[in-house]
């Protein structure tokens, strides 16, 4: 076998090419339009074909050296903050509960189809946890943190490549599933977006004019760079107190106090003058996340599903399967059959299967496509990215033992 590690600087280059791919693939194809497909996904995919093939065929892996791309999930978690009203916080405070509720829920269930099916296939049944949150819903640094306990304990030797595997194939499917989740409940149920337009990320497809000039972009990069350093400032005093929390909920933190704290006086002039500056910080915030999901695609070792191919599919296709029966007969009514339901929807598949920045890459393709939903956007960061990381970690234990 031959490995190709690309530079960082043009792997960072390739990445803008498959974004610009990708949003060339959503302006042309109805269907990816329709399903509300992000165009970091349509771009990724081209990537994953690519190393795929040349893996397939030369025995060829190409790894991406990415470094940036932890940044720039930053740099969009600012972004949201600082869009981000209180009072609409404060509105989605039950919401928020309910949605907690169902993905705890939803973790459980998620572990006992994979115990299940790993007792299936004669294998021990805790290993089926590394196709269930550990992997799913914890994500990758989950699963790096209990692959060595899983091993040592259990003695499931094989318990990384497990859970780097799911999270692999679980990203892909995440990715997918959102869009098309939304535009059939918004079709169905005849449903649209309240309110002003204005979006939480990026700009929509259709309507007003952007206004924006070079004073609104500086305005916008400034204050993106002071919450984020005020969020990793944050997330070492955090990380002093003994607390772990992923340094994307401190800059969302940052980004919501330097949003309702700044003196008002200061704010409405600069808004006055250059009316654009939300404007640049909603487009940033769009390109930051765009560029971060086409990296984490990028990033994906497609051959690491080789050894357990057939568990994984079949314990995936369940996943899937459950995660889509969930998301539209549970999650959708009882978050309230709306559009901001809807669009939460969107983002569910993200928390159970992918990780934060997919969550809110289906959600933003839905509110381009359907119109701005304020408090989805504050609401699943929270509930993905903070709360459920702490609710998963204590479900685990208890199945460990």
């Amino acid at each position: 076998m031959t490995f190709l590690s690309v530079h960082p600087f043009l792997s960072f280059n390739l990445a803008v090419v498959l974004l610009i791919l990708g949003k060339i693939l959503t302006l042309n194809l109805d269907l990816l339009r329709r399903y509300s497909i992000p165009e970091p996904v349509a771009g990724g995919f081209l990537c994953i074909a690519v190393t795929g093939g040349l893996w397939a065929v030369f025995d060829l892996r190409v790894a991406f050296e990415v470094g940036i791309r932890d940044f720039l999930l930053l740099v969009f978690f600012a972004g949201i903050g600082l869009k981000s009203d209180i009072r609409t916080l404060l509105a989605g405070g039950r919401p928020l509960v309910i949605l907690l509720v169902l993905a705890t829920g939803f973790i459980l269930l998620q572990n006992f189809a994979g115990m299940g099916l790993a007792g299936l296939f004669g294998m021990a049944p805790q290993a089926g946890l590394m196709v269930g949150s550990v992997s799913l819903t914890g994500g990758v640094g989950t699963t790096l943190a209990w692959a060595p306990i899983f091993a040592e304990r259990l003695g499931i030797s094989n318990a990384l490549e497990l859970g780097v595997a799911a999270n692999t194939v679980g990203l892909i499917a995440a990715c997918v599933i959102g869009g098309p989740i939304a535009a059939l409940l918004i079709r169905r149920g005849g449903l649209k977006a309240e309110g002003r337009r204005d979006l939480d990320i990026g700009v929509p497809n259709e309507g007003r004019a952007v206004r924006m000039d070079y004073f609104c972009i500086l305005w916008a990069i400034l204050a993106l760079n002071v919450t984020v350093l005020l969020g990793l400032a944050l997330h070492e005093a955090i990380a002093a107190a003994g607390v772990t929390l992923p340094a994307f909920v401190s800059c969302l933190v940052a980004g919501i106090i330097l949003r309702n704290l700044l003196p008002l006086a200061p704010r409405r002039l600069v808004r006055r003058v250059w009316p654009g500056v939300d404007d640049a910080l909603a487009l940033i915030s769009d390109l930051s996340l765009g560029l971060f999901l086409i990296m984490a695609l990028m990033g994906l070792q497609i051959w690491e599903l080789s050894g357990v191919l057939l568990f994984i599919t079949v314990a995936l296709v369940v996943q899937v399967l459950l995660t889509v029966g969930f998301t539209i007969w549970v999650v959708f009514p009882a978050m309230g059959r709306d559009y901001e339901a809807a669009v939460i929807s969107a983002g569910f598949g993200g928390i159970t299967l992918g990780s934060t920045a997919t969550a809110i890459a289906n959600m933003t393709a839905v509110a381009q496509q359907h119109g701005a939903a304020h408090r989805a956007f504050v609401i699943v960061p929270l509930v993905c990215g903070f709360f459920i990381d702490i609710v998963n970690a204590l479900i685990i234990s208890a199945l460990v033992g």
